[in-house]
């Protein structure tokens, strides 16, 4: 919130002072219609100017009040967005620092639940902040006129403010615990629909809509438990505000009558008196600020836990000239539940050559190939690339060394060759084209409408033609070191072929590091990491492997097809 208030310090400022200002004539006004009722029933042929000066005061300081009104909206408004805008910027682009470790604390749904909803509610901190010194300047400014016009009736008033008080520090303190309550069941149904629309296809298939519908919706009770004792809180401050409200506007009332059948007050200064008693219980203004900056701050809160969490930390350091080696040196990683995945790991991916990773699901492949390219950090342990430990290189430099390809990649940028060009920096058309002939894309891509410039949204896309767009931005953007994530599981037999021929073919200067669900892949690498259980069994050529029972049972039902898998297929050899 300070930080948000500081980003909008001018118009803050600006807004202050309009506030203030607009309150300073909304005090000045009672004062003046006093004075113009005192003028009107004085004798109006002894000074005839005189009460129609007062009724041209009151009229400038009505249409003063106007136009500060306009203004404050138009600016609060604009205030508001600026802030949220800024807001929504600075987190979104820590998110990205992050990184998939992010997506992992807070889950995709919540994520976007903070970065909508409660960056929304923050960025209007600002704007209340500049409004409540003017709802605190409304009623002290209406004590002090009061006070002026005669101190009996400030005293009188000021009996009644510790009972205002203590209403305004009972709904602070409850109505703050209900927000977050309210806020934090709010983000778990945002990621439990989040969750369900990712899985919307599978949903259907099981016929389980009814079930995920009473899931996404189990904390609804809770919200509407928190929302309604929410409004139980501001109702009870404000029937509390308005029982102590007409009291002491009564009390402040009788006395300036009695000082009136005294002669002690006009008839203007009663009407005056009045009018700054109503000012002064403004505990309605009150309420409402107090209870927009208790959102405000509980928003704030929940944008400080993603602010909270780390960026992925880089060195400086560039790379040496090498071949693509990657070294895993004692790696040990736990998921978010604290349960260890990988165990000490020790893995070598020579230059130039593929190590395939096999092993049942669980077993740590996907977590393995983060680590291989700083996606995530392990828990002890370091990752080299040619030497170099990776958490001591310059951001750009690693992004540029390592490319990625996963199951189900990201189709990001406006047009087909925008996405496989995707990153930075954006690699040449022509090698797009290559790259997207290596990957076997290159033939459905110019059946669309418009070729490599049809739009993402105009291209419907089967689970291996987007695998393909992901395989062709991985070669598009070269580098020391290719990680295939499962990104050849969606394609046909045939495609596979020939993507690994030309994956799998010795290039000098590019370590692959690919994990494989068929045998066929695994038998075309240089050679093989068996992980179980989180911890590397073996590692070496997959005709070797294959003779242990434990190792064919990973590939399942291709482990049937033994006269395809386990000959060394890259150099025609046989079982």
């Amino acid at each position: 919130m300070r930080a948000a208030t500081r980003h909008s310090g001018v118009r803050c400022a600006t807004l202050a002072v309009l506030s203030l200002t607009g309150t300073a004539a909304g005090l000045l006004l009672p004062a003046a219609l006093g004075r113009a009722l005192d003028a009107l029933l004085a004798d109006p042929l002894a000074d005839p100017s005189r009460a129609t000066d007062w009724v041209l005061y009151c009229t400038a300081l009505i249409l003063v009040l106007a136009v500060l009104d306009a203004c404050e909206t138009v600016l609060g408004a604009t205030t508001n967005a600026r802030a949220t805008a800024w807001l929504r910027e600075r987190l979104t682009g820590h998110v990205l620092g992050v990184g998939p470790r992010a997506g992992y604390r807070f889950g995709p749904g919540e994520l976007v639940a903070r970065l909508v909803g409660n960056a929304a509610q923050a960025g209007t901190a600002p704007a209340t902040l500049a409004g409540l010194f003017a709802a605190l300047a409304a009623p002290l400014g209406a004590v002090v006129a009061l006070w002026l016009i005669d101190p009996r009736l400030a005293l009188v008033f000021l009996g009644g403010v510790p009972v205002v008080v203590a209403v305004l520090r009972a709904f602070a303190r409850n109505s703050s615990r209900c927000v977050a309550r309210y806020q934090d069941a709010q983000g778990r149904i945002a990621g439990a629909l989040a969750e369900a629309i990712g899985g919307a296809r599978t949903i259907a298939a099981g016929g389980t809509a009814d079930k995920e519908v009473a899931r996404i919706l189990r904390p609804l009770p809770e919200l509407s438990r928190e929302g309604h004792r929410m409004w139980r809180v501001q109702g009870r401050a404000a029937a509390q505000a308005v029982g102590v409200a007409p009291l002491l506007q009564i009390a402040v009332l009788a006395t300036a009558g009695l000082l009136l059948t005294q002669h002690r007050l006009s008839v203007g200064e009663l009407l005056a008196a009045s009018r700054y008693a109503v000012l002064a219980t403004g505990v309605g203004v009150l309420v409402g600020r107090l209870g927009g900056l208790i959102e405000a701050r509980a928003s704030a809160r929940r944008l400080g836990e993603v602010l909270d969490e780390p960026e992925t930390a880089y060195g400086t350091r560039h790379l040496p000239p090498g071949q693509g080696q990657l070294e895993l040196r004692a790696v040990t990683a736990r998921n978010r539940g604290g349960r260890t995945v990988l165990h000490g790991v020790d893995l070598v991916v020579p230059g130039g050559t593929t190590l395939a990773v096999v092993g049942r699901s669980g077993a740590g492949k996907s977590l393995l190939t983060a680590l291989a390219g700083w996606l995530a950090d392990p828990d002890s342990g370091e990752v080299l690339l040619d030497g170099v430990p990776l958490r001591e290189l310059d951001r750009h430099t690693l992004r540029r060394a390592i490319g990625y390809a996963f199951e189900r990649p990201a189709l990001l940028g406006e047009t087909i060759e925008d996405t496989i060009g995707f990153g930075h920096p954006q690699p040449p058309p022509d090698r797009v084209r290559e790259a997207a002939r290596t990957a076997r894309a290159d033939d459905f891509v110019r059946r669309l409408p418009h070729g490599y410039a049809t739009p993402c949204a105009a291209a419907p896309l089967s689970g291996g033609e987007a695998q393909r767009l992901g395989l062709a931005r991985a070669f598009a953007r070269g580098g020391r070191l290719l990680i295939l994530d499962d990104a050849l599981s969606s394609l046909d037999t045939v495609t596979e072929h020939h993507v690994t021929e030309a994956l799998f073919r010795r290039t000098p200067g590019c370590g692959r590091l690919v994990v494989a669900h068929r045998a066929s892949t695994a038998a075309r690498a240089d050679s093989v990491a068996w992980l179980d259980g989180g911890y590397v069994r073996a590692v070496g050529r997959h005709a070797e492997l294959w003779a242990q029972a434990e190792y064919r049972a990973v590939f399942g039902s291709d482990a049937g097809d033994k006269a395809n898998c386990t000959g060394d297929e890259r150099n025609g050899g046989s079982p």
